[in-house]
């Protein structure tokens, strides 16, 4: 009956009440079955699902719609399938009712369904059949939802709260992120100071740019010609130009003259002849000279080019093959390698610029307008070599070179009458080319100087077809300081006075050739030593003189010398090989050692054609005597250099013949020192302790081997009479 009922209802009924009556059909059949409250709990449990599911409330807001819409035959069919839902969940729930007897039966279950009995009872209750079809209105899901439910959203709202929490965080971070990365690695479009990257201070000043070089910005303007400070001349385009501001003169080597300008004059002369421009060559400020670039340019192979904004010159002088590339696109030269770094200069797309070096993924370059900074490499095309060149009359120093291997000795003459020894020096040497008596002794820092030259001396030499190159000394007579030889040195006509009297009297006696031993040249009188090189070797040219100078053995405390310029002015340069350990020295040592005379060879020859040198080999022995000094001495030299030394070291120079004689008086052996390739004796006299390296045919041999391998000019020895005779054998068999 119940069920003809339920099928006489309306469509309409259908259509609310479906979910209603399905959970009363349910609720009747428990109890008729006797359903436990347990079960009912199940059972209600399921009903809630469903209601959740969201009929009741769903079929309201359904209902609405339809209502809204005005579509009978829609809602219809809508009811048609809640209609069959209601069925499925009628079986459902009969499923559900017999899982719960079986739960019942098990040991304890009853126990536990009457302590939730009551309030599954209560729950019934409320969910009678056809409670829910008297209100057919929109009902809150939250209504019907138990607690379990309400925790798991609120579980839910919080995972969404902490997700969306996390997201904000990312995005911030990713913000903060990406503006750094903006900030550090986005292209600066700052611009540098030129100003400051030119170094330029005050208004007038002209900067200066040398090849790939910044110099200082040492230049200026004036009467519409280009200066550049004479320092700058001298340092980064031609040092040959020399200027003197003792007497206000600028000069400039030739190979047989001397270019002579005065201050504020356009006249200049040519040795004597008088040449003229049509613009100032030298201005000064002070004691600073300019000299006009277009003067430079005569005697230099330079190409220069103005700029404005700022000032500058860009002076290319390096010729030859060079690294190129062209500009992609048109981009920046930055002032170092790095998009951050400020902007120097825009260049264009197929701008060429010159590679100096390449970085990672940089390349330092020079543009044509003076700029040395970095490009990115992907903006340059491909490099490639050049070759640059520019139409220029180098004028060449010629020299004076020998045919033969040169067996030079000098010979150390302290008077008039030990020129009279002469003679028996030639005769008990073998294959000697060249004698060197040292005649030449600079007298005071006038430029005066003492000579004990003898014509009848060079007679001698000549008829036994040996050439005389004097020497002249700035030390053992007359002058013999570093002060001294600068103050000489740095006046033109000091320097003038001296080359004057030592031409002379070569020409006067006749001799072949003039060797210079200078060695009292400090730092700052570098430029006019090699000054007054350049001017002698003028001077000897014009007189078909040979020119040769003495050096140290390369270091770098005597580079002041300018081995380089030497090599192009002189004839000869000559390696003094020995005074390793030399009379004065603090600590004992050998005279010339192999590595000692091999370093002086392979660091000269980098500066000088090897067949412009002579290496020099020692004739003597030194005897080194070792005593503790005494507690006063190091409380005397206490403070000083001395006080490292704990040992007092003296020396005697001895010829070969004399040294070894000191060795069968103190009854020692030589044992062989592998390393200085010399044999080496030691022994004490209560308590000192004596030590000597001795130069003998086994020293000199290796040293005239690396004279030979290295295919140098000659070989020249300190000092004629020192030597045993056996030690010419040895030499003849490496010159001949």
């Amino acid at each position: 009956m119940e069920q003809k009922d339920r099928r006489s209802r309306t469509t309409s009924d259908r259509k609310w009440n479906t979910e209603a009556t399905s959970a009363g059909s349910i609720g009747e059949a428990g109890r008729k079955q006797g359903q436990t409250p347990q079960m009912r709990r199940i059972r209600d449990t399921e009903s809630s699902r469903t209601t959740i599911s969201g009929s009741p409330r769903m079929e309201g807001t359904e209902g609405r719609r339809r209502q809204v819409s005005g579509k009978p035959r829609q809602e219809e069919t809508e009811g048609r399938r809640r209609q069959m839902s209601g069925s499925s969940g009628l079986e459902g729930s009969r499923s559900q009712a017999a899982a719960a007897r079986r739960r019942q039966e098990r040991p304890g279950a009853q126990d536990q369904q009457k302590e939730a009995g009551g309030s599954n009872q209560e729950a019934g209750r409320r969910k009678q059949p056809g409670q829910g079809a008297r209100n057919p209105g929109p009902q809150r899901s939250g209504m019907n939802r138990p607690p379990a439910r309400k925790q798991q959203s609120r579980r839910k709202r919080k995972r969404n709260l902490i997700i969306k929490t996390a997201l904000i965080v990312i995005l911030v971070i990713a913000a903060v992120v990406g503006a750094f990365l903006w900030k550090r690695y986005s292209p600066s479009k700052k611009e540098y100071d030129l100003k400051k990257y030119y170094g330029i201070e005050n208004e007038g000043q002209l900067a200066v740019i040398v090849d790939n070089q910044v110099a200082e910005p040492h230049g200026m303007i004036a009467d519409g010609k280009a200066y550049v400070q004479y320092e700058i001349v001298r340092d980064y385009i031609n040092d040959r130009f020399y200027w003197d501001p003792n007497e206000n003169v600028l000069l400039y080597t030739l190979p047989k003259d001397m270019v002579t300008v005065e201050v504020g004059s356009k006249d200049y002369s040519v040795s004597k002849e008088k040449k003229s421009e049509d613009y100032v060559i030298l201005k000064t400020e002070g004691s600073t000279a300019y000299i006009a670039l277009d003067f430079i340019q005569q005697y230099t192979n330079i190409e220069y080019e103005l700029y404005n904004e700022p000032n500058r010159v860009m002076i290319v002088s390096d010729w030859g093959e060079t690294t190129v590339a062209a500009v992609k696109k048109n981009t920046q030269v930055r002032y170092q390698g790095g998009v951050k770094s400020p902007i120097l200069s825009q260049v264009k797309k197929k701008d060429e610029v010159t590679v100096i070096e390449s970085e990672e993924n940089w390349k330092k370059v020079r543009t044509k307008d003076g700029f040395i900074g970095y490009i990115k490499n992907s903006a340059l095309r491909k490099e490639e070599k050049k070759v640059v060149s520019r139409a220029f009359d180098e004028q060449e120093f010629t020299s004076i070179q020998k045919e033969y291997t040169i067996n030079m000795a000098w010979h150390n003459v302290t008077n008039t009458d030990a020129n009279n020894s002469v003679l028996q020096r030639i005769a008990e040497s073998k294959g000697l080319t060249t004698i060197a008596p040292t005649w030449f002794h600079v007298k005071d820092t006038d430029g005066n100087m003492d000579s004990i030259a003898s014509s009848d001396y060079v007679n001698y030499a000549h008829q036994s077809n040996i050439e005389v190159w004097a020497a002249i000394r700035d030390f053992d007579g007359g002058i013999n300081s570093y002060e001294e030889s600068y103050e000489l040195l740095r006046f033109t006509s000091k320097r003038e006075n001296l080359i004057n009297q030592l031409i002379s009297e070569a020409l006067r006696v006749g001799v072949d050739g003039i060797n210079v031993d200078f060695e009292k040249i400090s730092d700052e009188c570098g430029e006019h030593y090699i000054q007054f090189i350049r001017e002698l070797s003028v001077r000897c040219r014009q007189n078909g003189i040979v020119l040769s100078i003495d050096n140290y053995v390369p270091k770098g405390y005597n580079m002041q010398y300018n081995r380089k310029e030497q090599g192009i002015v002189a004839d000869y340069v000559i390696i003094m090989g020995y005074d390793e350990h030399y009379a004065g020295s603090p600590v004992a040592g050998p005279v010339s050692s192999y590595n000692f005379v091999k370093e002086g060879i392979e660091e000269t020859l980098k500066e000088v054609p090897a067949n412009k040198v002579i290496s020099g080999i020692p004739f003597f022995t030194r005897l080194w005597e070792e005593v503790p000094k005494t507690e006063e001495e190091l409380a005397n030299q206490a403070g000083t250099e001395e006080a490292q030394y704990t040992t007092k070291v003296t020396s005697q120079a001895f010829d070969m013949n004399t040294a070894k004689a000191k060795l069968a008086e103190a009854g020692i052996e030589t044992t062989w020192d592998e390393n200085a390739q010399q044999n080496y004796a030691t022994w004490v006299v209560e308590s000192a302790t004596f030590e000597m390296w001795l130069e003998d045919e086994q020293s000199i041999e290796p040293k005239l081997k690396l004279m030979k391998d290295n295919k140098l000019a000659g070989t020249a020895a300190w000092a004629l009479g020192y030597e045993n005779g056996e030690i010419w054998n040895l030499i003849q068999k490496y010159v001949n």
